[in-house]
């Protein structure tokens, strides 16, 4: 909190606060848009604007320079407009000078430093205030490097300010060190004013004449001047580390250019050539380039194939799935793969439903994502190790990347590594909306957006480094049967794509999601068979000792049914066979179960202690509780950690999962696993189908597959328990469960 913000805001209610159109502020003393927002209204107010705006525009801009076109001391400024002034340097960090309304010596010396950190020193020479600096001073951005920030491209910042904010249409923009949106805007308005563009004919939009004309400048290396400043300010702008800011065009910027060139598959020349400049300005680089990759929603006919291969592309990408509740079939078709082999082609899969909007994005959604684009990849027969790109299709904003899109692809991952996904996670989407889903290692490889040059994420971001494909303009090639319309890629060559695939298997059907109208009807069911075993009272949860009634159980367990369903087909196995553990397992734990995991709780907690004071030897030693307790069945599954451990490494082994290989001996590794099956329900449930396969191997009985009979899946139940005598028991009484719950399976997967 800072003290002058705060009475900044304090000024702004108390002076403004019931005028028409200024909302009071919140006084917490601390510089935010809505601060800077009410100080844009106050300020329109003060000149007589009745229509008020959080923007400072051209009206305003207008408004302000006609009656005050420079604020100092000696202007008469009304001490009102002042106090503003004095409220939007303490926003910004410089000593107003208190809020007196007096433009003193220190709102002077404030002033000058905004000027000198904004490079407009020059522009703007004194220690008046002028409308432009004014415009500055009410907006969030920073003229000094903040966090991450590059001092290089902060002088640019400086010397593009400095250069051309007396121009009509150029406004100071940041000095943070950051490139952005309108800094590329800024930049590409400099380009123009450079190329003898008028004030009027200058929009800051990237085109043909800009273009030709910055192609026309020639440069190479010895060429001088602002064209070569402005082209290694580009260079900086898309991170070529290496680059200076220069007006001499030497060796070092030839081989920073050659290292750009190759990088984003341009013709290794080493000067400022058409491409080389359009690469650098916008994100599609020169649209009119023939890419080697493609993508469509057309289906690949031989004769489209033919077509491709004929003008040089090499891979092409297609979707997985159609988008529910669409006409549109953009799906890989029956025997398009086989096609596309044929005639030489290879093949990236792209996952896309919706993902138009903010909304679509969340946890949830990434994991049915997850399981949706890894079932339909394995029953195209996609090999191992095939990278399979989701794609954010609009115009994220970072906040977005942050609340939604990042959470989204960490669900992608886990529900990857629940379901021993063999295929890694690519992304389509805005260049920095791939750069930070990588950044945190949740893909492999971009596949990038750059034919939207107007979205947020494009403006102002470099290609991402892992760049795979970069999609720039949409051509339809060929004629008659082999005309197709396609998304024209640039291919890096970090992803060949495929060009063959394995035999999909045919025969029983997969599992598919629950149908919720039939609940009421298997609770029948099960409250029938549960009442007739006599042992387990469906009366007070409390009074009975169990944690979990009938009806609870069932509910826990349909409350995991994508999770389930998708466990199921991703390994083969009938969901029954992981249901009934389940339910059988929730339906029977114990309100005392929870004494024992406790005891447990205390005995690592102990160990934890005794390890943290070895190495100290501070102080006399903890003491163990009075009973030890290594190991105990906990979670929705009730499974023992070593259970899971020898599971998950057994899956492992035989590459069904890509688990790193845990020690039941060494307690660190058992005490984080019973954490995890404890604490972590989708971890529980997803280590079930793993027992079992374990289980199977155990007892020398085939993998648990979707043809099991009833007497094979009896086996997995009895070894889910364990190799006693009472396992028969558990096997007897739970097979009935995987009966009813089978009968429903099978109802809905039969419709």
């Amino acid at each position: 909190m800072d003290e002058m913000v705060l009475r900044a805001q304090r000024f702004i209610n108390t002076t403004y606060g019931s005028v028409p159109g200024i909302t009071k502020v919140v006084e917490d003393g601390i510089t935010g848009w809505a601060t800077m927002y009410a100080l844009t209204r106050c300020l329109q107010h003060q000149l007589g604007i009745t229509t008020l705006s959080n923007n400072f525009g051209p009206t305003t801009l207008s408004t302000l320079t006609s009656q005050y076109p420079s604020i100092t001391r000696s202007t008469g400024a009304p001490a009102n407009l002042v106090r503003i002034v004095q409220s939007g340097l303490y926003c910004k960090g410089y000593d107003g000078g208190e809020i007196d309304g007096i433009y003193n010596d220190r709102v002077s010396a404030a002033v000058q430093q905004l000027k000198a950190n904004s490079g407009t020193q020059n522009a703007f020479p004194g220690d008046a205030m002028v409308p432009k600096l004014f415009k500055a001073l009410l907006t969030m951005d920073a003229y000094v490097v903040t966090a991450n920030g590059s001092a290089s491209v902060r002088s640019i910042q400086q010397w593009m300010n400095s250069r051309y904010v007396n121009r009509t249409n150029f406004f100071v923009i940041p000095c943070d060190g950051h490139f952005s949106r309108d800094v590329q805007k800024a930049m590409m308005l400099a380009c123009q004013f450079e190329l003898g563009q008028s004030d009027s004919e200058a929009d800051g939009i990237f085109g043909p004449k800009t273009l030709n004309g910055l192609a026309a400048r020639g440069i190479a290396q010895g060429s001088t001047g602002v064209f070569v400043q402005l082209f290694s300010a580009a260079m900086i702008f898309n991170r070529r580390l290496g680059t200076t800011f220069t007006a001499t065009y030497d060796a070092n910027l030839t081989a920073r250019v050659v290292d750009f060139q190759n990088f984003a598959r341009l013709a290794p020349t080493g000067t400022g050539d058409k491409q080389t400049w359009a690469s650098l300005l916008v994100s599609t680089g020169d649209s009119s380039r023939r890419g080697t990759a493609a993508d469509c929603v057309t289906q690949i006919t031989p004769a489209r194939a033919q077509t491709l291969k004929g003008l040089g592309y090499q891979v092409v990408g297609r979707y997985l799935t159609n988008v529910p509740n669409t006409s549109l079939n953009k799906k890989i078709q029956p025997g398009e793969l086989a096609v596309i082999a044929q005639e030489g082609l290879r093949v990236f899969p792209i996952y896309q439903t919706y993902g138009g909007a903010v909304t679509y994005f969340n946890a949830t959604q990434g994991a049915a994502d997850a399981a949706a684009a890894l079932d339909a990849a394995r029953g195209y027969g996609f090999k191992p190790g095939t990278r399979i790109y989701f794609a954010v299709d609009y115009d994220a904003l970072d906040s977005d990347v942050t609340s939604n899109i990042l959470p989204h692809f960490r669900a992608i991952r886990t529900r990857f590594n629940q379901l021993g996904s063999e295929y890694a996670i690519g992304i389509y989407g805005p260049r920095n909306v791939c750069s930070r889903v990588a950044a945190e290692g949740l893909s492999t490889a971009s596949f990038v957006a750059g034919m939207s040059t107007g979205f947020s994420g494009n403006l102002g971001f470099p290609l991402p480094d892992d760049w795979a494909f970069d999609q720039i303009s949409t051509i339809t090639i060929g004629a008659g049967d082999g005309a197709i319309e396609i998304d024209n890629n640039i291919n890096s060559g970090r992803d060949s794509g495929q060009n063959s695939f394995n035999d999909v298997p045919t025969g029983a059907k997969p599992d598919v999601p629950f149908n919720s109208a039939s609940r009421d009807a298997i609770l029948a069911e099960l409250l029938a068979y549960i009442k007739s075993l006599g042992d387990l009272p469906e009366g007070n949860v409390i009074e009975n000792a169990w944690l979990y009634l009938t009806p609870a159980s069932l509910d826990i367990t349909l409350r995991h049914d994508a999770l389930i369903t998708a466990l199921s087909r991703a390994f083969g196995m009938r969901k029954a066979l992981i249901q009934t553990p389940l339910f059988w397992e929730l339906r029977n734990n114990r309100i005392d179960d929870a004494a024992v995991d406790g005891l447990v709780l205390a005995t690592y907690a102990y160990r934890e202690a005794f390890e943290l004071w070895e190495k100290n030897m501070s102080g006399p030693p903890p003491q163990p509780p009075i009973i030890m307790k290594d190991d105990s069945s906990t979670g929705l599954g009730q499974i023992f950690a070593d259970t899971a451990i020898r599971s998950r490494n057994h899956c492992a082994s035989v590459g069904i999962i890509s688990d790193s290989t845990l020690d039941p001996a060494d307690w660190h590794d058992v005490w984080r696993v019973w954490r995890q099956l404890k604490d972590d329900d989708e971890y529980s449930v997803s280590t079930i189908p793993l027992v079992n396969i374990w289980g199977a191997a155990d007892i020398g009985q085939r993998r648990p597959a979707l043809d099991y009979t009833e007497n094979e899946a009896g086996l997995i139940l009895k070894r889910y328990n364990g190799t006693s005598s009472q396992a028969d028991v558990y096997r007897q009484k739970t097979l009935p469960i995987y009966r009813i719950f089978e009968k429903y399976n099978s109802a809905a997967r039969n419709v």
